[in-house]
């Protein structure tokens, strides 16, 4: 007879380690509170227009295909991908010579380099040969590994590894000692918010995520990151397992050490195993009720923690299509970065602030209407442990005015207020309340070098057998590519305590 696994969440994390379990020979079932796959990877329709709710920009796109390649199918069939060149548009200002395209070809990008001059060009190059040195290092030695007990962090061949990667200064320091231009700067530094975190303050190893970009590439999943979340869940479906939507999870049931099954109202619901994919913050004060079981993360630890940014979103409909902005992704900078980056994370109401802006229904015509756009703008807040403010109808206006205004400025974009139809928000209290996303923090847990590695939560549960934790508040972090790695570590957790299987990633 095959062993149960009830896997809590169809967050990515969920639905990969879901699939993965099942193909290992489980019995697998996946619950889910909302009524769609995919967690924060979830869908936004309106008036005909189709947006991603969370992430939208796919690196490292071998993680997304190696999913399907573990469970035996082509995952050209479930997620077709094109390689975007070039990657995105930076825009400081209204000029000509403030607006840059980042491209990933080395002859494209070098001309951009150039315009900032050959010593700042040089220093990128620099810059790139040392973090890739690290990159490799952090791949092999920390981010694929499972640290179940101090000494697989504490051992002189671990700490020379950890040495070598040099992260006591932080991502601003460590770009700076290379290139001295703040907009070359910016450009690259600004992606540690990629996992919610401050160039600022962020460990200089999280630099390594604009070099992912640039080394490998930024790509586009046919049909938007919804169709990643879409192809897991038939896939899953495929393989046999079951899920059951609009089925928010109450407790984790912990009978003398040991994780028995889950509790659904008043439904208990026996099981083997169980993975919990919901935000570990919130699983640990909330699902998990047995005091012994929490080991160090008790209610007070958890309150004492740091936590990422959060986001508010906005998805707007136009009344037109954008002919004139070349690339889907559009990052707006404010000169007053540092600033602007200071004041989120510190909790103040911004006046002035960097954004983004997808466009992607110009990737994929069938996510608007006939001859019209969809424009998906994300701003980095506060999380709500620091927030100063209230996200009432006030808050909303002020940032919603601020950005419209502001965009207006960028080339392309002219008129853009009057091209609105249709009009929808994400806030951090929607984070919280729709996906448990403790304190509205979009990315979970901050990845400082007190909560990174061997001190973030762990896939095992530390102090109760059968119970594994997945998704973007344990190791390795956040971002779809390191939150699949976190499905595959627990799902190999949870094969080598029931069937003493060794992974190469041990």
């Amino acid at each position: 007879m095959r062993k149960s696994v009830k896997v809590i969440g169809a967050g990515v994390a969920g639905l990969a380690s879901a699939c993965r379990l099942q193909h290992a020979g489980y019995d697998v079932t996946l619950y889910e509170k909302e009524s769609l796959p995919g967690g924060k990877m979830h869908r936004i329709r309106q008036d005909g227009y189709q947006f991603d709710l969370g992430p939208t920009i796919v690196m490292m796109p071998e993680l997304y295909r190696e999913v399907f390649q573990v469970c035996g199918v082509d995952p050209d069939d479930y997620i077709p991908m094109q390689r975007l060149d070039p990657m995105y548009s930076v825009f400081f200002g209204d000029r000509a010579e403030d607006h840059y395209e980042i491209s990933s070809d080395l002859i494209e990008l070098t001309k951009t380099l150039e315009t900032f001059g050959d010593k700042d060009a040089q220093g990128f190059f620099e810059y790139l040969q040392v973090i890739y040195k690290r990159f490799l290092v952090a791949k092999e030695h920390f981010l694929q590994k499972p640290f179940r007990k101090p000494s697989d962090f504490y051992n002189p061949s671990m700490i020379r590894q950890g040495l070598k990667l040099k992260t006591f200064d932080n991502a601003d320091a460590f770009i700076s000692k290379y290139i001295k231009s703040e907009r070359l700067k910016q450009m690259i530094s600004f992606q540690t918010l990629y996992i919610g975190v401050s160039p600022y303050s962020g460990p200089s190893l999280y630099t390594m995520i604009p070099m992912i970009e640039f080394l490998y590439g930024v790509w586009f999943i046919k049909g938007g990151m919804y169709t990643m979340a879409q192809s897991l869940e038939r896939l899953f479906k495929e393989l046999g397992g079951t899920v059951h939507y609009n089925s928010s999870v109450d407790e984790i049931l912990i009978e003398d050490g040991m994780a028995t099954g889950i509790r659904i109202g008043t439904d208990v619901i026996p099981s083997d195993f169980v993975m919990c994919n919901a935000d570990f913050p919130y699983a640990m004060k909330n699902l998990v009720k047995e005091p012994k079981a929490k080991g160090k993360y008790t209610d007070e630890k958890i309150d004492s923690m740091d936590y990422s940014c959060s986001c508010f979103l906005m998805y707007l409909g136009m009344d037109r299509k954008y002919d004139d902005v070349k690339n889907a992704h559009n990052f707006i900078f404010n000169e007053e970065l540092e600033r602007n980056l200071n004041d989120i994370f510190t909790g103040k109401r911004l006046e002035k602030a960097s954004f983004y802006v997808y466009i992607g229904s110009k990737l994929d015509d069938s996510l608007a209407p006939e001859g019209k756009d969809g424009l998906y703008i994300l701003v980095p807040v506060s999380d709500k442990s620091c927030c100063e403010y209230k996200w009432d109808d006030g808050t909303i206006r002020h940032y919603r005015e601020y950005v419209l205004e502001a965009l207006e400025k960028v080339p392309g974009f002219e008129g853009v207020r009057d091209d609105i139809v249709s009009e929808s928000y994400m806030t951090p209290d929607d984070f919280e309340q729709r996906f448990n996303a403790y304190h509205g923090a979009t990315f979970g847990l901050q990845p400082t070098l007190a909560q990174s590695n061997h001190m973030r939560p762990q896939s095992k549960a530390t102090h109760c057998e059968n119970l594994y934790f997945t998704g973007s508040s344990t190791h390795p972090g956040a971002g779809v590519p390191i939150v699949l790695l976190s499905a595959r570590i627990a799902t190999e957790e949870l094969l080598h305590d029931d069937r003493g299987i060794l992974f190469h990633t041990r």
